[in-house]
């Protein structure tokens, strides 16, 4: 069975950092000890590279099956191993959407074709396939996901006694996408009397505003709370909500949990201007007091989870006006960058950027074997050039749709090579390995 000896690299890992070897045999980490000798193993060099788990994204649109103009698993799984994204979790809302058990495992059959990272797959709900929901299998799938609010296809979830059943009886970790599809309606009415067809994007974040976010919110937390369910709200963007979580328990012992999204965390709505709809994204971009506050709740505890909503769309389309351009970025190859660059300006920590997009996200959806850099667990294995510097430019951009929102963007240090399973899936610019990513399973009783 093949070795590989990692050599000299500062593991960032566990709230710690310290200077060690590491092991690893087949797709398992075998050793972590300095001085590790191994004549059997092909050496890495990682003098003056950090070491980090591989990176879980819960929040991804890979837009596979129905939209490959967009994007395809192939294509953006290669641009999160270039970002030291090991594993996603998709979101149902694919064309068709994943709303029976069949559609479920036609993605997964996807995913084992072309995801050179591991995967997961959430099961959407509708207002009418409870039955089809339930039968989920909690260790072989990541969750339930629910659009409280608008969305594509037929999966805005308004329904309330579809609601109560699916939060009721669900065994599965449910996940929400929470604004209020009425409030957002009736403030687009009324900026359209006032600009017709021609909105500007800064009004973007009014429309679907802090209102509409908190409102929904806080359904999802009072039906988790009423029916005991395994609640995580996805892409928390107001400071109102931030109210709705608690940060006196660990993640583990936690029934409701929290993420923020890069984009939220680095751009505020004073980018609109010049950024336009290549930062419209929903929930949107809000004011610069929610950035400063998600931030503080970040630190405090109050947000789990850092992850992206990668969400793609070609330039053309967001070359639209405001009631034309579709919502979302592009984002997986970049997250890591994002939250290195907040750690050159003393923000944060290295070690809490690996606790909050390695360790939290495999706690949160108590995934198996992996988030850590632990003997016996799957070496998914992020190598970091901490000094690297390097521009953001469309021919360094992995993406199908060759555009990212931080084009122009220079950042200190890079990813050098990703393993997934013990294979180097990539390598300073190349991708090594095609056939790495597993299915991701789940310590959950049925």
């Amino acid at each position: 069975m093949k070795r590989t000896l990692f050599k000299g690299g500062l593991l960032i890992n566990e709230g710690k950092s310290f200077h060690s070897d590491m092991l690893i045999e087949g797709d398992r980490i075998l050793k972590i000890a300095p001085d590790i000798a191994d004549h059997r193993a092909d050496i890495v060099d990682a003098e003056g590279l950090w070491i980090i788990p591989g990176i879980i994204d819960d929040q991804v649109h890979f837009r596979d099956p129905g939209m490959p103009h967009k994007a395809d698993i192939r294509t953006e799984s290669m641009a999160a191993a270039a970002g030291g994204i090991t594993s996603f979790m998709d979101m149902p809302n694919t064309r068709p959407a994943t709303l029976t058990q069949e559609l479920l495992e036609v993605k997964y059959s996807l995913g084992a074709q072309k995801s050179v990272v591991n995967y997961s797959f959430f099961m959407g709900v509708s207002n009418d396939n409870a039955g089809e929901v339930l039968q989920t299998d909690p260790e072989q799938v990541c969750g339930v996901k629910i659009f409280m609010g608008s969305s594509t296809g037929n999966m805005l979830v308004d329904d309330r006694q579809t609601l109560e059943k699916i939060f009721r009886e669900s065994p599965l970790l449910i996940a929400t996408h929470c604004e209020d599809e009425a409030t957002i309606r009736d403030n687009l009415a009324k900026y359209k009397v006032e600009y017709g067809d021609a909105i500007p994007f800064e009004m973007h974040p009014l429309i679907r505003n802090e209102a509409a976010c908190y409102k929904s919110s806080s359904m999802a937390v009072s039906l988790a709370k009423e029916y005991d369910t395994r609640l995580h709200i996805l892409h928390i963007s107001t400071e109102e909500e931030l109210e709705l979580f608690d940060n006196s328990k660990s993640l583990r012992e936690k029934r409701i949990t929290s993420e923020v999204c890069v984009h939220h965390l680095y751009f505020d709505s004073d980018a609109y201007p010049s950024m336009g709809s290549k930062i419209k994204c929903n929930p949107a971009i809000k004011a610069p007091r929610h950035r400063k506050a998600l931030f503080e709740a970040l630190l405090d505890d109050r947000l789990d989870i850092i992850a992206t909503d990668h969400a793609p769309h070609t330039r053309e389309e967001k070359a639209g006006d405001y009631l034309h351009a579709p919502s979302g970025l592009p984002l997986v190859q970049h997250s890591l960058n994002v939250m290195l660059d907040f750690y050159k300006q003393g923000k944060i920590s290295m070690e809490r950027i690996v606790q909050k997009m390695c360790h939290a996200p495999a706690d949160c959806f108590r995934i198996r074997e992996r988030g850590y850099l632990r003997e016996g667990y799957f070496a998914d294995i992020v190598l970091v050039d901490p000094e690297d510097n390097w521009v953001v430019t469309p021919d360094n951009i992995r993406y199908k749709c060759r555009w990212s929102p931080l084009e122009g963007k220079s950042f200190k240090g890079r990813v050098t090579k990703t393993y997934v399973n013990g294979k180097c899936v990539y390598d300073r610019g190349a991708i090594r390995a095609l056939d790495a990513g597993q299915r991701l399973l789940f310590e959950r009783e049925r």
